[in-house]
């Protein structure tokens, strides 16, 4: 006997989109702040002529990749209640990631960063953060409902230095797993801030085992490793059985992947450089963006090379304009440099 199906209302229909929808959502949890950039290229800080500020921070750029290339993003941390917060929280509004996981503190003060363009297009930072508000989250400030619906849960270390924000971090990432959410850490090294390299490098491993991807670029994987090399052997220290995949980056060499199945390389694109600010983070945000729709790509290596394609296109396009935000690709812009070898 021929059965129909019984057909699916309107309502339902609405109420399944939503669901697929929010199973897509990228909350990234961390630092947003000020960078100040030198008007001239290649000067010390005390030789600069004047400054540009340009919003920064790595886990609120990766949200705003994510949201540059259609996907649904959503920032989680804390921001001064000064001019400069509020900015960065209307800079988020207008790039479109969700700021309802944003607290504002009246007692301190968004972090700013000086940061020097060194001729070769790489940076050094002087931070103002003593304490910023970004380091006075608390768990009690988490929005734990955002955080449950997360399809990926992103941070890096910055948020691992000083209390309470410690541990808002680690409570956010137990909410996100125990959720189903993937979690994804870039350490994002940033020296000046640690009391010492040796913590900095116990704290960044602290939480190794908890994540499910994991990228560091060559900088920090000398750093992590004690060995100046991007061979496999090194880079198989920083794996995990718990990792689903673990990368490294490598400038504008493009990056190597390593799953529990198989390795690799994916070359990046030639491109002009003219300022390295927040290609990582475009990197990530692209990745990111192609594996909440698609989680196969994780264990199928084709699909995870065209994955990693795609990110280090974002990334090397992130590099041919000055500031972070302002040079994270769109999508077209993405696929035209993607399709164009």
């Amino acid at each position: 006997m021929h059965c129909t199906p019984p057909a699916i209302s309107s309502n339902t229909l609405k109420k399944m989109a939503a669901a697929q929808a929010r199973e897509r959502l990228v909350v990234s949890f961390g630092e947003m702040l000020i960078d100040f950039v030198p008007t001239a290229a290649g000067v010390s800080l005390a030789e600069a002529p004047g400054f540009l500020k340009a919003p920064g921070g790595a886990p609120a750029n990766v949200a705003i990749a994510v949201a540059r290339l259609d996907g649904r993003a959503a920032f989680v941390g804390k921001l001064g209640d000064d001019e400069f917060g509020r900015m960065l929280a209307a800079i988020l509004r207008q790039n479109g990631v969700d700021d309802a996981g944003v607290t504002f503190d009246s007692g301190a003060r968004t972090a700013l960063a000086f940061v020097t363009l060194r001729a070769d297009g790489e940076r050094e930072f002087m931070f103002y953060r003593n304490p910023s508000a970004d380091m006075l989250l608390t768990e009690a400030e988490l929005d734990l409902g955002l955080i449950r619906k997360a399809t990926v849960f992103h941070y890096g270390s910055i948020s691992l230095i000083t209390e309470p924000c410690r541990s808002a971090h680690l409570k956010a990432m137990e909410v996100a797993k125990e959720a189903g959410a993937l979690l994804s850490y870039d350490p994002n090294l940033r020296l000046p801030l640690w009391p010492s390299p040796e913590e900095a490098r116990k704290q960044i491993l602290s939480i190794w085992d908890q994540a499910d991807i994991i990228k560091v670029s060559d900088v920090e994987l000398e750093f992590l490793t004690g060995h100046d090399s991007v061979e496999d052997e090194v880079a198989l220290q920083l794996w995990r059985p718990s990792l689903k995949l673990l990368l490294v980056t490598v400038g504008e060499k493009g990056c190597k992947y390593y799953t529990k199945d198989f390795h690799g390389a994916v070359e990046s694109f030639a491109v002009k450089q003219v300022d390295t600010t927040g290609a990582g983070d475009a990197f990530v945000g692209a990745l990111l963006r192609r594996i909440v729709d698609d989680q196969s790509a994780l264990q199928d290596e084709k699909k995870l090379r065209e994955v990693l394609r795609f990110a280090n296109a974002c990334g090397a396009i992130t590099t041919t304009k000055k500031g972070a935000i302002p040079s994270l690709p769109n999508v077209a812009e993405a696929m035209e440099l993607f399709e164009s070898a």
